[in-house]
């Protein structure tokens, strides 16, 4: 089953008069781990804008989980988003006034079908993501904001896998974490999304880390926006 599907998609913002994004084609199939590079400027931010429904396309069709995501309403986007895509954001978008395992629980309280999958009470599953990610137990009653950045990233990942999404987008997750660290973190990542046969979509700079993955995707040359700029 192909999990996005993009065809013929064009992207600009209102009043531009040239495309940020030309992409005749791309596929990811279900369970796929892919690695998307490419420099700055190729369309990487505009494309996970679009991914999320964010925004939405020019010309062209999106599909996730074949259906078609662009056409729908952006309520219904919202919505799809909440129950089928978990989204680990370059800045995080943790929220300082809740606990740890309250920013993990966000999906499950915004997501019935998420709430759902869940094989145990939320805040046990919460706990072994976290555990499972290496963030220490005396943690997780603690504000956000006493946390170092690194293990914020840990609960951003925790809180986009919860509830076992089809799709889980990774925007630079591993900016802050060193060498091994990252690694480490991937691998743990990539655990997880097995467990739940939840695809991957990895964002980063580091092509270091692209032989953990199924394929690579080099936005640059895919993106024929940027190839007829050059």
């Amino acid at each position: 089953m192909n999990v996005i599907e993009l065809t013929d998609i064009t992207f600009r913002w209102p009043k531009q008069t040239e495309d940020l994004l030309d992409i005749p084609s791309l596929t990811i199939k279900k369970g796929e781990k892919v690695f998307l590079k490419g420099p700055s400027g190729s369309g990487k931010s505009s494309l996970l804008s679009l991914l999320a429904g964010i925004s939405q396309p020019t010309s062209g069709e999106i599909q996730l989980l074949q259906q078609p995501f662009s056409q729908q309403k952006p309520t219904h986007r919202d919505q799809f988003r909440a129950n089928h895509i978990g989204y680990i954001f370059q800045m995080f978008n943790l929220l300082p006034y809740l606990s740890v395992i309250d920013n993990v629980l966000l999906p499950c309280r915004f997501s019935r079908l998420r709430k759902d999958r869940l094989s145990s009470a939320m805040d046990i599953e919460a706990k072994r993501l976290l555990t499972q990610l290496h963030l220490p137990q005396e943690y997780l009653e603690k504000p956000i904001t006493e946390l170092s950045i690194g293990q914020q990233q840990r609960v951003a990942a925790a809180r986009a896998l919860i509830g076992q999404p089809e799709l889980l987008i990774a925007d630079e997750p591993t900016s802050a974490l060193d060498h091994d660290n990252r690694e480490a973190f991937i691998q743990l990542l990539m655990a997880e999304c097995d467990k739940a046969e939840t695809t991957l979509l990895f964002v980063s700079h580091d092509e270091t880390l692209e032989s953990l993955f199924d394929r690579s995707i080099a936005l640059n040359e895919l993106n024929q926006a940027v190839r007829g700029a050059c």
